[in-house]
């Protein structure tokens, strides 16, 4: 049986060691400097993963509402007895967020390593499968792009300095934890991105309702690199001019599909063809 987590009780909303929690949702906007909320059980348990995996991320601390602690042992034991769990009743809680939170578990996590898309790239093995995301805006669709990237076995996402955060506590909570289980960098252009990609010897497949190339008839290589552009607009037409490209065939009647749903859906195509599934 796992044994009880110490927990200290907070009784006020402005307890000063519990200040990183407060304000959830105006401190999702403005950022938290490689500091980040999760939220949920599943999410928890990915972290304390990570946490002991050691690396890129680490947890700080931990909130939970009162009548979550028995239920959530196994979780909080895979935390280091150094990481604090703080509890406090439904109003307590509810008043340091600023919102009602249902689901009553928080915890606070630290990017300790930032790498860039060069140091990312040159880490990986020599079969290797990589997802770019090119301007993706939207944070349930970044988020769902790390689970299907986690759930087919991708080894790395790089995304372009104009991709928002997937750290921003909506993507976090929409990856079940995908953001911290796939390695993952965000900067530079995406032409900078996809020219160390070919420099380091990999086939690059762009997503377009107007590919060239059925998805499924994509042959397997040793490296892959799948993009996948924002909602509306895509790829740019040079990046669409220059790679391979490939669609999904479906239904007529629809444009497209979700830039998240395709990218699933090219994934599981490519990760089988390499024997990753």
């Amino acid at each position: 049986m796992t044994a009880p987590r110490h927990v200290i009780r907070i009784e006020d909303p402005d307890d000063p060691r519990i200040a990183a929690f407060r304000s959830i949702r105006e401190r999702d906007l403005t950022g938290r400097e490689n500091r980040f909320i999760a939220e949920g059980t599943v999410v928890l348990r990915m972290l304390a993963a990570a946490h002991a995996r050691g690396g890129d991320f680490a947890a700080e601390k931990l909130l939970l509402l009162e009548n979550r602690v028995a239920g959530l042992a196994e979780e909080l034991a895979a935390f280091p007895p150094d990481v604090p769990v703080y509890v406090a009743s439904a109003s307590v809680l509810d008043a340091i967020a600023g919102f009602h939170l249902h689901r009553g578990v928080l915890a606070l996590g630290h990017r300790q390593t930032v790498a860039s898309p060069a140091d990312l790239i040159d880490r990986l093995p020599a079969s290797a499968l990589v997802v770019m995301a090119a301007g993706i805006s939207n944070h349930d669709n970044i988020g769902s792009i790390f689970r299907n990237a986690a759930a087919f076995g991708a080894d790395a996402v790089i995304m372009d300095a104009t991709s928002c955060d997937p750290l921003y506590r909506k993507a976090l909570r929409v990856s079940v934890g995908g953001v911290l289980k796939v390695p993952y960098a965000r900067s530079g252009s995406i032409e900078e991105n996809l020219s160390l990609l070919l420099q380091r010897g990999f086939e690059v497949w762009a997503l377009s309702p107007a590919g060239r190339a059925e998805v499924r008839t994509i042959a397997a290589a040793p490296r892959m690199a799948l993009i996948t552009g924002t909602e509306g607009s895509g790829l740019p037409s040079a990046i669409l001019d220059r790679f391979n490209t490939a669609r999904i065939a479906q239904a007529p009647g629809l444009d497209s599909l979700n830039a998240a749903t395709a990218t699933g859906i090219a994934l599981y195509e490519i990760a089988r063809a390499q024997g990753r599934l």
